[in-house]
């Protein structure tokens, strides 16, 4: 009985070191992790929609309406060129793709054109869906127009379609979810005359 009561003191003492040990590390590294995510949301907005010199987030009942019409859309911005006029928009969407949700930031164009795509965290299978993330894959978005829906291809695209990863269908599809949820956002955007927040 002491030998159980001993062993179980030690496991006791060690969870409680090692439960510290976690609290105080999230403590110390949260704000530089945040610090990382924000620069990262920063640098793919501006690769998206380089022609844009600042952007604005898009808040309140036009953020709440997009999200609610358009899922998978998380966050709008408003590329503004150095006069504050508006060059296009900037849509954050998290379909869900093989292995979990997928960060998907697309840039459009005031005319229509879609400028650019980036892939940020994700949990796709690496050799397979991870390679969203290559710009042979994302690169293929660029220059699509929100006339019309991008569709997917696993032979040779025509059109508006991209080439599919090979073995990763799934991912592919819920990047290009992504995508035309962007665009469609984008063109109610351009129905309704612009935002107001």
């Amino acid at each position: 009985m002491r030998d159980i009561l001993k062993t179980g003191l030690i496991l006791l003492l060690i969870c409680v070191v090692a439960a510290a040990a976690l609290g105080a590390t999230n403590e110390i590294t949260k704000d530089k992790i945040l610090e990382q995510r924000f620069l990262a949301n920063e640098t793919a907005k501006k690769e998206v929609l380089s022609n844009a010199t600042t952007f604005e987030d898009v808040t309140g009942s036009s953020l709440d309406e997009i999200v609610t019409t358009f899922e998978p859309i998380q966050e709008v911005y408003v590329g503004l060129d150095a006069s504050g006029n508006v060059l296009g928009y900037v849509f954050k969407s998290t379909p869900t793709g093989f292995s979990g949700v997928i960060e998907v930031v697309t840039g459009v164009t005031i005319d229509g054109t879609i400028t650019g795509v980036r892939i940020g965290n994700h949990q796709e299978t690496p050799g397979l869906g991870a390679k969203a993330k290559d710009s042979a894959f994302y690169s293929q978005y660029a220059g699509k127009l929100s006339s019309t829906p991008i569709g997917i291809s696993k032979s040779e695209p025509a059109g508006n379609d991209i080439q599919a990863i090979t073995g990763a269908t799934i991912s592919s599809v819920a990047v290009t979810g992504g995508v035309n949820a962007s665009v469609d956002a984008f063109n109610w955007i351009l129905e309704k005359g612009g935002l107001e927040n």
